[in-house]
C-alpha cells in the first residue's frame, strides 16, 4: 500500500483551530490549508481579519484559502480584493452561487482578470464546473472545489462527477480540482486514485490518517478485542 507521503494528491488541512493550523503547517505531508466561515465560527473566531493575519504570520510558504462572506456580488468582489492583498500565498474562496442561486461566474471572471487567485467553492454538479471553468483564466492558478463528500451523503457516487470535472478542466492547466468535504480516511485514497489534484481533510481526520494509514488489520482486530475487554472490566459488568 502506498504511504501517505508517496501519494500524488496534495493534502490540504481544513480547519480554523489556530493551534491546529500552525501545527499542521509544519508537517511536510500538508501541502496547503483552507478554512471557511462555518469552521471559523465553530472555532470561536470573532475577528475575521485579525485571525487571518495572525495565521499568515506563520503560514507564508504554502497556499491558504480564506472565504468571502458577503452575499452581494459587488461587496464579494471588494472583500476578495482585500483578502487577496493580505499575502501572495492567499487564495480567495468564492461560493459558486449566492444564496439566491445566482451564478458567481461574472465576479469570478472579474477577479481573475485582476490577478486574484480564486478557490471556487461549494460546487456539486458537472454543470457548475463547466460554468466556473469558462470563467477562469488559463494563465492564472486557481482551485475548483467539488464537495465530493456532500455528493456521497446523498447516496450518489462522486467518482464519475470528479472524473467529469477533471475532463472539463483539461484546457485550464493551472486550475486544480479539489475533493472537498472529506468524510473518512478512505476518501484520500479514492481522491488520489481518480486523479484529483487536492483533497481537503479536517484536522481530526488528518490525525487519524497519520496514525492509522497502512496499519496491520490483524493487529487492529486484536486491539479492538482488547478495548472491549478492558472497557467491560472497567465498567464492572457482571452476569
Amino acid at each position: 500500500m502506498t504511504s501517505l507521503p508517496e501519494l500524488s494528491i496534495k493534502i490540504f488541512a481544513d480547519g480554523a483551530d489556530r493551534n491546529g493550523i500552525l501545527e499542521l503547517y509544519q508537517n511536510p505531508l500538508i501541502r496547503g490549508l483552507t478554512t471557511n466561515p462555518t469552521l471559523m465560527r465553530s472555532a470561536g473566531v470573532t475577528g475575521y481579519e485579525a485571525f487571518a493575519r495572525e495565521v499568515l504570520q506563520t503560514v507564508i510558504a504554502k497556499p491558504i484559502s480564506f472565504e468571502v462572506f458577503s452575499d452581494d456580488f459587488r461587496e464579494m468582489r471588494r472583500q476578495a480584493l482585500r483578502i487577496s492583498a493580505w499575502q501572495g500565498n492567499v487564495y480567495v474562496k468564492i461560493p459558486v452561487t449566492n444564496t439566491r442561486g445566482e451564478s458567481a461566474a461574472p465576479v469570478i471572471r472579474e477577479l481573475v482578470g485582476e490577478g486574484v487567485k480564486v478557490n471556487v467553492t461549494a460546487i456539486l454538479t458537472p454543470a457548475q464546473v463547466e460554468v466556473v471553468a469558462a470563467a477562469l483564466d488559463p494563465s492564472l492558478p486557481s482551485v475548483v472545489s467539488v464537495f465530493a463528500g456532500r455528493i456521497a451523503d446523498t447516496g450518489q457516487d462522486p467518482l464519475p462527477i470528479m472524473a467529469a470535472a477533471l475532463e472539463c478542466l483539461r484546457e485550464r492547466p493551472l486550475a486544480e480540482l479539489l475533493w472537498g468535504s472529506c468524510r473518512e480516511v478512505l476518501n484520500i485514497r479514492q481522491a488520489d486514485e481518480c486523479g484529483t489534484h487536492i483533497i481537503t481533510v479536517t484536522h481530526e481526520i488528518l490525525r487519524k490518517a497519520i496514525r492509522l494509514w497502512g496499519s496491520d488489520l490483524g493487529e487492529m482486530s486484536l486491539d479492538t478485542v482488547k478495548m472491549f475487554h478492558r472497557d467491560a472490566q472497567a465498567a464492572g459488568f457482571d452476569l
